[in-house]
This record gives structure tokens, C-alpha cells and sequence, in this order.
């Protein structure tokens, strides 16, 4: 199974950017991993929230495959522990699926269009985060999945 985590606009922090990168690199000894930064969408003064929803949406849309498991990072998700996140990526690796692909909404939320497409929801927590940041959260939980699924010493409970 591929996994692909798509998220909105570039990280500006070159901190933040580096320890995104060392997590994806060690992502990928493990599966094939791959990040889509789609371009800020151009927002006028007098468009709304919506507006601005459905433009990202659409974006978003463009770059799923009919074949893509689409799970978005929602307030309103599903919380997991990292055990708990661990095992729904195994679950998604077993279902034999081709590409899951994780997806970060911008600041407004995600459109109707992106909500009825995915097949789950999952909640990084009841606190907010940057965008930024929370780049750095899911790659970094996810090479912890890796590391518990394979029973190496990363994670302690």
C-alpha cells in the first residue's frame, strides 16, 4: 500500500520543514510515502468561508484517484491513541487497498464534496494547531506506527 498525505499550502518554516523531511525519510523505509503540498488558493477580500472551502476542495478532489481510501484530519474525527492509529494503519494495509491517502484541510475546514468522499475521519486532538505543526504530528505518528507494528523500540507505552 502506497500512503500519501496531501495538505494546503508550503510549510514556511524551515525548522519545521527539516524534521518533516527526516520523518519522511524514515517513513519510507518502512512504506512508500509521499507528501502533495497543493498552492495556497488565491483568497479575495470578499470571498467566504465557503467559497474558500469549495476552491480547496475542488483541488483536493483533482488529485484523488476513484481507487484512493481518503481519511481527513477533522476536529471532528475519530481520536486514536498511537496504538489505536497504529493499528488502523494496519487495518488499511491488510485491506489490500492500493493508496491511502491522509488528507489536512485548510484553516476553514473541508468542503461537503470532501466530507462525502472520504471514508473516515480521524481527530489529531481537541486543542488546534497550525497547519504547520500538525504536518510534523501525523508523519512523526505515523513512522511511530511503523515502529510499533514492527515491535522496534520507538514507541513506550
Amino acid at each position: 500500500m502506497k500512503l500519501k498525505l496531501v495538505v494546503l499550502g508550503k510549510t514556511d518554516k524551515m525548522e519545521l520543514q527539516v524534521l518533516i523531511d527526516e520523518y519522511m525519510g524514515r517513513i519510507r523505509h518502512y512504506l512508500p510515502f509521499e507528501m502533495e503540498v497543493i498552492p495556497d488558493i488565491k483568497r479575495s477580500r470578499n470571498s467566504s468561508h465557503e467559497e474558500v472551502r469549495n476552491k480547496e476542495g475542488k483541488a483536493i478532489l483533482d488529485r484523488l484517484k476513484p481507487s484512493d481510501i481518503v481519511f481527513l484530519f477533522d476536529e471532528k474525527g475519530k481520536p486514536y491513541s498511537s496504538r489505536g492509529f497504529a493499528k488502523l494503519l494496519q487495518k488499511q494495509m491488510n485491506a489490500g487497498h492500493k493508496q491511502w491517502v491522509l488528507v489536512v484541510g485548510g484553516a476553514y475546514g473541508f468542503s461537503n464534496e470532501i466530507y462525502d468522499r472520504a471514508q473516515g475521519k480521524i481527530s489529531m486532538s481537541e486543542m488546534t494547531f497550525s497547519h504547520q505543526m500538525v504536518r510534523l504530528f501525523i508523519v512523526e505518528q505515523l513512522y511511530r506506527g511503523c515502529t510499533i507494528l514492527k515491535g522496534e523500540p520507538y514507541h513506550h507505552d
